[in-house]
């Protein structure tokens, strides 16, 4: 098997394509990108379309509720195994009590097909090791719970019956298993177990890809452990046997590192496989903090909880705030992913089905505006944002100007705003032209009636058509 694997390796570096002439640097790598640039290919492009995405985190912590014994676990819900004050046998025996009546993965998958959501990440296994499947290697698993079903598939089943992509995530980390190990393995000893854990985690991972079929890619965490990073070779061949076991996977830049250490972008600059999954919980400030390459925002509601939390503390995030999230992400061709953290009965907690709902609403009318939109090199204005697709360019307005006029700067040579209309009722508004600047650049006002009134961010479409340069037109004087 162990000869095959690398057989297989061998083979799929021709297939992919390391590509070294291109690199920006010339550090002769095997193990950094095998791609120059994005995925052209259609399973890539419908990603890159989606817009809005879900994200699940559960598992038997959502049980505890982020207490034990009353006493209040400060960190991320999902990581209260690692506290001091968390008996790690009581821990590990929580998936006897695991019986989620409430769970309907049905009702789940029809309250993200409500809010917009065009895929769902979700947990498979945490770093507990719990797995939500029936996992042939380990007994640490749903079917040795009061409930039995497998979790995984009702969801595989529901979200995509409704249209909604599925990306399983998987946790590096396990902390149920024997072998598994943090840092570098020092001794025999060590290094036999890990061995071990290795193997097991390479069984898991081909079992969930010949499970469910119909997923679409994999969400990798934990990866940031010594051991793994420096299993580089090893974990290389491992993505690209399970690319050749599901044509299409996507995979983010999570999985793996070179054979420097280096996660993310290898040493020579260059993205790690299909997109950057650096924009934890932070948006970019501009295009250029992205490196042209794809990527998407995973965001918490509270500051910092994924899994179940019975207390939300500090902060917790509005629909309005959600919402500009999305669009800035979009504006710069950004997909944006939003945490649900169900509780131990499989119940989606009051304020997030809120939240799912107003942003639903809000989606319902202006979605036109994310999906299948992308980066406009329009110059952004104080009182929002812009999504293009082809001549349409969306004005996604969150600060309303007190003067009612929305500023809109065309650079030379560009196109030429022709109509604008609200999205929510078709109605037509005044476009006026404004001049030029120093830069050379077309201003134009797109003007909001004084009886428009509303408390939600709007959306204005303003058609374009090819700018023909006028005879006579005024030159600016040179400086």
């Amino acid at each position: 098997m162990k000869n095959n694997f690398y057989t297989l390796f061998l083979l799929s570096l021709l297939v992919f394509g390391v590509q070294a002439q291109t690199r920006r640097t010339s550090v002769p790598l095997q193990h950094g990108a095998h791609r120059i640039g994005n995925r052209t290919d259609v399973d890539m492009e419908r990603w890159r379309q989606h817009g809005l995405g879900q994200f699940i985190h559960w598992g038997v912590y959502a049980i505890l509720g982020g207490f034990w014994e009353d006493k209040c676990y400060p960190g991320a819900a999902e990581w209260i195994r690692s506290w001091k004050e968390m008996p790690k046998d009581a821990y590990d025996n929580l998936y006897k009590q695991f019986n989620p009546i409430s769970f309907d993965a049905k009702a789940w998958a029809r309250q993200a097909k409500q809010m917009g959501a065009n895929y769902v990440i979700f947990t498979t296994k945490h770093h507990d090791g719990f797995c939500l499947w029936p996992s042939r290697y380990t007994d640490y698993t749903i079917a040795h719970t009061p409930y039995r079903k497998d979790v995984v598939k009702q969801i595989v089943d529901a979200y995509t019956a409704e249209g909604i992509d599925v990306h399983l995530y998987f946790s590096i980390i396990d902390w149920n298993h024997k072998g598994y190990r943090s840092a570098v393995p020092e001794t025999r000893q060590d290094s036999i177990a890990y061995e071990s854990f290795k193997a097991f985690t390479r069984n898991q991972l081909v079992e969930l890809l010949t499970a469910y079929p119909e997923i679409k890619g994999l969400w990798f965490d934990g990866s940031w452990d010594k051991a793994w990073i420096n299993e580089a070779a090893w974990v290389d061949a491992l993505g690209l046997e399970l690319r050749n076991l599901h044509p299409g996977l996507i995979i983010g830049s999570r999985f793996r590192a070179d054979e420097y250490g280096k996660r993310h972008y290898d040493s020579n600059g260059d993205l790690i496989d299909d997109y950057d999954q650096t924009w934890e919980r932070d948006l970019p400030d501009s295009m250029e903090d992205l490196h042209g390459s794809d990527w998407d925002c995973v965001m918490t509601v509270p500051e910092n909880q994924w899994g179940y939390h019975s207390e939300w503390k500090g902060y917790v995030k509005t629909s309005y705030d959600l919402l500009e999230m999305m669009v800035k992400a979009v504006s710069m061709n950004g997909n944006f992913v939003l945490n649900f953290g169900p509780d131990g009965k499989g119940n989606i907690r009051s304020e997030e089905a809120k939240l799912a709902k107003e942003i639903g609403d809000w989606m319902k009318i202006n979605s036109e505006a994310i999906y299948g939109t992308s980066h406009s090199n329009v110059r952004k204005q104080d009182w929002g944002y812009f999504t293009q697709k082809g001549n349409k360019l969306y004005m996604c307005v969150f600060n309303r100007p007190i003067n009612n006029l929305l500023k809109i700067e065309i650079p030379k040579g560009g196109v030429k705003p022709v109509k604008a209309y609200f999205l929510e009722d078709n109605k037509e508004t005044e476009i006026q032209n404004a001049g030029k600047n120093k830069r050379n650049s077309s201003l134009y006002h797109v003007v909001i009636p004084a009886s428009y009134k509303t408390d939600h961010p709007f959306v204005i479409l303003l058609e374009t058509k090819e700018n023909v340069k006028e005879e006579g037109e005024y030159q600016q004087a040179k400086i």
